[in-house]
């Protein structure tokens, strides 16, 4: 292996006797020079370049955002007015998804009821035996746990609902 006699610096390696293999960002003889890659148009960025230790970024002017790709700059979108909402808009959607959210309910329900109906039919007819039915007991619980299902459910789609609430009060 090659000596260098002054070591190699952020993160060079001696490639022969007095001189260091660089990585990308840095030069010089122990790779103690940072390398200005805004000097050059080569950084691809589409507004700004700060040049940084051993690499670089790119920033957007005032009114812009970076993009995914961190090169490009995309305009800030302007956040709509609330009045620029037609007042039938998120409350007929609303609505519209308060109903769907009512006939799965319902759709729930039903289920339950057809597998319910055969435990029905073995239950026994005199109301104290109700508790202590093993059959019953089972019913119960089925009961409970779709219940517990379909509120879950809904706690989910509420919640999904508040989130969007919320960006429209931002606004």
């Amino acid at each position: 292996t090659a000596l260098c006699w002054v070591p190699c610096q952020n993160g060079g390696s001696c490639a022969f006797p007095g001189r260091c293999a660089c990585p990308p960002g840095w030069t010089g003889r122990a790779c103690q020079t940072d390398v200005d890659e805004c000097a050059s148009q080569s950084h691809g960025c589409s507004q700004l370049c700060v040049n940084t230790a051993g690499s670089y970024h790119c920033t957007c002017r005032d009114g812009f955002t970076l993009a995914a790709n961190d090169k490009e700059c995309q305009p800030l979108v302007p956040v709509p007015d609330m009045d620029t909402f037609s007042q039938a808009g998120p409350s007929s959607e609303m609505k519209e998804e308060m109903n769907d959210l009512r006939s799965r309910v319902e759709a729930l329900e039903q289920k339950l009821q057809l597998v319910l109906a055969p435990f029905h039919n073995l239950m026994p007819t005199a109301p104290e035996d109700v508790g202590t039915d093993p059959i019953s007991r089972l019913s119960h619980s089925l009961q409970q746990l779709d219940r517990i299902d379909s509120l879950s459910e809904q706690i989910s789609f509420l919640e999904e609902r508040l989130e969007t609430c919320k960006c429209l009060e931002k606004a």
